[in-house]
């Protein structure tokens, strides 16, 4: 009888002992999370970036995609530990070449030292610059739908000219050097300014084609004339041209090319609180608010163009 009770007692002891065990790692991992930092997850990770919108145009209420705003956020990418492949999710119809090269150029440099593939999914658009962006990827996906290609350069503006000489108001410049006043939208055009303008444009437009010929080596399907006359097709012909590798979705991608057992971290800026509640409150002087509606027309002009409903 006295042996059952020793038992018993053991039983007890060992029932004490789990549920203080089970009382000090519930203390433990509540002291982990109220510490300002957090332990690495031990799966691997896909880093998904977003480039959303137009390309280098940046004013004081309103900052496009460019290289010093997105830097930090793509080496944030990079950075992460246990990282397996880097998504871009892009939706923009171009902007600034230089920026779109710088951006591309970046990404893919970093892909290449620390040996990260990179994937990118075009959302509502790639076109233009949207898509120099895109072909940062090693591999391009779409929906059927996404508006694809644009691979060309634009220069577009207005001429007054006459409107002036009907309010009678006189235009009076003054240059040193004979092309400084080129493309004056208060003066008639000049063949002289098309000449220059347009020799502009085919250096842009080659340097894009050998671009796009480098990173989709092998799968352009189509001739020159086609795909680099400036016009834009969808997601499945698109796909036909080469110009992208499938149509897919980016988490149904990523499911089935990395399973589930994985972790999706999404690439941001923080905006502060502060900044979010006032808005345009601190940038309210006239020029700065005509800056940011005209900005907002552009982005309207610019994305109307490949709306299709």
């Amino acid at each position: 009888m006295q042996k059952i009770n020793n038992n018993r007692n053991l039983i007890t002891v060992a029932d004490d002992s789990i549920v203080k065990t089970e009382r000090q790692i519930g203390k433990f991992e509540q002291i982990l999370s109220m510490l300002p930092f957090k332990f690495q997850s031990q799966k691997p990770v896909i880093a998904v970036l977003s480039l959303n919108g137009i390309i280098g145009k940046v004013s004081n209420l309103k900052s496009g995609l460019c290289l010093h705003s997105l830097n930090e956020l793509i080496e944030k990418a990079f950075a992460i530990s246990k990282l397996r492949a880097i998504c871009l999710s892009i939706n923009s119809p171009g902007g600034s070449p230089v920026q779109s090269e710088l951006i591309a150029k970046r990404i893919t440099s970093l892909a290449k030292s620390k040996k990260i593939p990179v994937y990118s999914f075009v959302e509502d658009v790639a076109a233009s610059g949207g898509y120099w962006l895109a072909c940062a990827g090693d591999e391009i996906y779409a929906s059927k739908s996404s508006i694809i290609g644009s691979i060309g350069v634009i220069s577009s503006s207005f001429g007054f000219h006459e409107a002036i000489n009907k309010l009678g108001v006189e235009r009076r410049v003054y240059t040193e050097g004979q092309n400084k006043a080129i493309l004056d939208p208060f003066q008639p055009v000049k063949a002289a300014d098309i000449k220059i303008i347009k020799q502009l444009q085919q250096q842009i437009h080659q340097h894009f084609i050998d671009y796009v010929k480098e990173r989709r080596a092998g799968k352009l399907t189509q001739s020159d004339d086609i795909l680099f006359n400036g016009e834009f097709w969808a997601g499945e012909s698109a796909h036909d041209f080469g110009l992208i590798d499938g149509i897919a979705d980016m988490h149904s991608f990523i499911n089935n090319k990395f399973g589930d057992d994985i972790k999706i971290e999404y690439i941001a800026s923080k905006q502060s609180w502060l900044k979010k509640k006032l808005g345009m409150a601190n940038n309210n002087n006239l020029h700065e608010i005509a800056d940011y509606f005209l900005d907002a027309i552009e982005h309207k002009v610019l994305y109307k163009k490949f709306d299709l409903y």
